[in-house]
């Protein structure tokens, strides 16, 4: 069996990450099998395009991987034929997220792509861009799956499956945890387990198993020793207090700061500025790095620019959805809830442990869900789906509603506030607007 992949999004510089992955990460020997013939990137983008293409074609040769990698602009061109289609785009490049980090503080909200009105400004423009890409993807070969890396990850993943499309959401968060946790107790990481609960950008570690082998489904519960032995270095990761990790006796997201932490990080952000900024440069350095003929390896300079241990991560899921990872296994995905968290209505995306394999994603069962997280996950849940039905028709109302039901908002003048200057930042990305 061989594999045609695509990633829509594929001139980003943040590509070559995923491509390291897809040359190591090709056998069962040294990964979970994903025999892949063909990669396309596709990027409206001909310039950077032709940069990244040129560096996954040595990064390939150097790993001594057969695939053919191809570039094009043209999405319906690129997909075609594809049995797995990543999309990793950013509607509005760096300039539109330095702005979803900026205009929020002007109102003492968090600045930040994902969370609270930034993100929603990033939904409004990406959700209607990704049901076309979708669209076309169905058209080119129904059977293709759809992993979405494309932020807010659970409210565009929503927004494909609510259209009936073969998606799942992925995010980097639990494989992160995963890794830092087992070079702490000095283990491989097929050996912890985490019980990971939550909504994307919204989730706790509950607990983690340090399991007897790579597939038993037994092992022994560590979190408190990790907490106890680690809780230092945890905590200096997440940015957060220690005493805040101690007093939850669970290890939050680092999303959770801006819930926890919410107007110190405001502060924070007024001083030092947005992380677009601080991205856009590494991302000019990287391009420079990129255009070297020489260089046919994943610069250092590629783990400051985020989403570390995804390349793994989206192995593992592709080769488990399409059949090649040799049988069942369980990973962190976001997917739809259908009662696994019976306080949230059925289509909502969560992001918790599940079954994934060629006849799809299944997620476990989950113990009951602790008040204090249960109270966040659901009034976030709330604003997500106000957040999809404005993405989906428009209008200055409903962006408001979902405004008022964010727990990072929650005030009528602030977020009318908010409202009036999301649109003003966004009107060329919203044909409604």
């Amino acid at each position: 069996m061989s594999l045609k992949l695509a990633i829509v999004g594929g001139g980003s510089t943040y590509t070559p990450e995923l491509i390291d992955g897809f040359a190591r990460l090709r056998t069962p020997n040294n990964g979970p099998g994903l025999p892949l013939a063909e990669l396309v990137l596709i990027d409206p983008a001909a310039d950077r395009l032709e940069l990244i293409g040129g560096l996954a074609r040595r990064i390939f040769a150097k790993q001594g991987h057969s695939a053919t990698v191809t570039t094009t602009t043209d999405l319906a061109a690129g997909v075609a034929g594809a049995d797995a289609v990543l999309l990793q785009l950013r509607v509005g490049g760096q300039a539109a997220r330095n702005e979803d980090e900026t205009w929020p503080l002007e109102c003492g909200c968090v600045g930040q792509e994902t969370t609270g009105a930034g993100g929603l400004a990033k939904a409004l423009r990406t959700v209607p861009v990704v049901l076309d890409i979708a669209e076309q993807v169905r058209r080119a070969n129904p059977d293709a799956w759809i992993v979405d890396f494309t932020n807010p990850v659970g409210i565009v993943t929503r927004a494909l499956q609510t259209a009936g499309h073969k998606a799942v959401g992925l995010c980097n968060v639990a494989i992160g945890f995963q890794r830092r946790f087992a070079a702490h107790l000095n283990v491989a990481p097929e050996l912890i387990r985490l019980d990971h609960v939550g909504l994307n950008h919204l989730t706790w570690e509950r607990g983690v198993t340090l399991l007897d082998a790579p597939d038993a489904t037994t092992g022994r519960e560590v979190l408190p020793e990790l907490l106890g032995g680690f809780g230092k270095e945890i905590a200096e990761d997440l940015l957060l207090p220690l005493p805040v990790i101690r007093r939850l006796g669970v290890v939050p997201s680092y999303y959770l700061r801006y819930f926890y932490q919410h107007d110190q990080v405001v502060e924070e952000l007024k001083v030092k500025g947005s992380r677009a900024s601080a991205v856009a440069a590494i991302e000019r350095e990287l391009l420079t790095m990129y255009a070297d003929p020489a260089l046919d390896t994943k610069p250092e300079l590629l783990s400051k620019r985020g989403g570390a241990f995804y390349s793994e991560a989206a192995v593992q899921l592709i080769a488990s959805l399409l059949g090649t990872g040799g049988g069942t296994s369980v990973q962190v995905v976001n997917t739809r809830n259908d009662g696994v968290l019976p306080f949230l209505p059925d289509d909502a995306v969560i992001e918790v442990p599940a079954e994934v394999d060629a006849v799809g994603v299944r997620p476990l069962p989950q113990r009951p869900v602790e008040p204090l997280y249960a109270g966040l996950i659901a009034a976030v849940t709330a604003y997500e789906q106000l957040a999809l039905e404005a993405a989906l028709k428009g209008g200055r109302d409903r962006v408001f509603d979902a405004l008022l039901a964010h727990p990072l908002v929650g005030q009528f003048d602030l977020a009318e506030q908010l409202t009036d200057r999301l649109l003003a930042h966004n009107r060329a990305h919203l044909s409604w607007a």
